[in-house]
């Protein structure tokens, strides 16, 4: 049975400020995230790449990040949330400069980016964890939308920045400028934990969980794990829209090289819509319930997925506002379901479950992407590469790949008022 999250003993509340620090923070240290795909014409360009060279570098950085992000989750459940995203943003500052300075052809670009996904997620899901100490549950959901927004505020930061230092100098300036950005993030980790609550000291004679009893206490924690579920789908529709909404509305202009430029600009745009998206869901939880916030984002998402490749002959601006309407659904609830496992899930062992749903999540998210590519192959091959229709089966394949999101945040809720209601009796 699941143990729900009780509140921290900690008299003392932080100082004014930490969140601020918290979110400025993110959004430098995520602005090495989306560096690679600003620069990535150029690179190919340059180097004479493939795109499946140029793919699989991107791919080294989720595989990175994956496996980052379920470390961390053990290391800072085990040493503390704020040893590890000291310790962890401080590496990831060093390793975004390596392959800003060092990357010089696929194989070290590979590796070196490679390892700053690795190292990244130290400023992720910590983070999670020092916030969900550090707040109320009445307003922990307004902060992790701020937490999440922030990171996007930083995304859209990055595809400005190396997009213009690429067009007027040399696109490894905008490597720089982001692997410099992520580096100022580190520094900022310092001013935001000295702001925080202090780490509980160890209750003397207390016996530390083991790593793998955790684990297992989380895969059988059923509310847990539904809402895992649920950011499993989640994620696979949010990955799949921003891997592949640049891409679609170039194409929506007949493909030509001087509206390439327009896909990176309204992918930006996408990722500031998301900034409003992360903060008014996470606000909106707190007062209407996560589930409920969790409900409205997913259905309105999906609907938005079945539809979107219908839009393809609309006018520019009108396309672009259907797809700052799509990507605001989809990513509203993001920051819910971080603040619902905080909810459910005891704090000794929040930081493993925010491992396994990273895994789960990231999985989800690396796969439907290339699932994307797998149907709009197949529907250009069957409808005509010019055919709207290929879009649409393209786009399908991401709403039928979330279909069940729904039906597990609905058993997520009932499972939560179930394990409520024993605690109170």
């Amino acid at each position: 049975m699941a143990t729900p999250a009780v509140e921290i003993g900690v008299a003392t509340p932080p100082a004014r400020g930490w969140l601020a620090l918290l979110c400025t923070s993110r959004l430098l240290q995520a602005m090495i995230v989306t560096a690679y795909s600003g620069v990535l014409p150029f690179v190919m360009a340059d180097w004479q790449l493939g795109a499946a060279q140029a793919g699989a570098i991107q791919s080294a950085w989720h595989v990175g990040y994956m496996s980052s992000l379920f470390a961390v989750g053990l290391l800072a459940d085990r040493f503390g949330p704020h040893r590890i995203f000291l310790f962890g943003s401080a590496l990831s500052a060093v390793a975004a400069m390596a392959f800003a300075l060092f990357a010089r052809d696929p194989l070290s670009a590979m590796l070196l980016y490679g390892l700053t996904g690795l190292c990244a997620g130290a400023s992720y899901t910590p983070g999670l964890q020092l916030l969900a100490r550090n707040t109320e549950p009445a307003v922990r959901g307004r902060a992790m939308g701020l937490f999440i927004g922030s990171a996007s505020m930083g995304y859209a930061l990055s595809l400005a920045v190396v997009a213009a230092c690429s067009h007027l100098q040399h696109w490894r300036l905008g490597l720089l400028l982001a692997a410099a950005g992520t580096a100022a993030g580190a520094l900022l980790t310092v001013l935001a934990l000295r702001r925080m609550r202090a780490p509980e000291p160890p209750v003397p004679g207390a016996v530390r969980e083991g790593t793998w009893h955790a684990l297992a206490a989380t895969v059988r924690d059923k509310p847990a794990m539904a809402g895992n579920w649920a950011y499993a789908f989640h994620c696979w529709e949010l990955m799949a829209l921003w891997a592949w909404l640049p891409a679609y509305l170039v194409a929506s202009m007949g493909g030509k090289a001087e509206w390439q430029w327009a896909g990176v600009a309204l992918a930006a745009l996408a990722h500031l819509v998301s900034v409003f998206g992360s903060v008014a869901g996470g606000a909106a939880s707190d007062r209407l319930g996560r589930a409920r916030v969790m409900m409205m984002s997913s259905v309105a998402s999906l609907c938005m997925s079945f539809a979107f490749g219908w839009l393809w002959s609309w006018p520019l601006w009108l396309l672009a506002a259907a797809a700052a309407v799509y990507n605001l659904c989809a990513i509203a609830d993001s920051s819910v379901y971080s603040t619902a496992l905080a909810d459910v899930v005891a704090p000794h062992r929040l930081g493993v479950a925010y491992s396994v749903r990273s895994v789960m999540g990231f999985g989800a998210g690396a796969l439907s992407p290339w699932v994307f590519g797998l149907a709009l192959d197949w529907g250009q091959a069957r409808f005509g590469f010019g055919s709207t229709h290929g879009w649409v089966v393209a786009w399908s394949s991401v709403g039928l790949g979330a279909l069940l999101g729904p039906w597990m945040i609905a058993r997520f809720s009932r499972l939560q008022r179930t394990v409520a209601h024993r605690a109170v009796h």
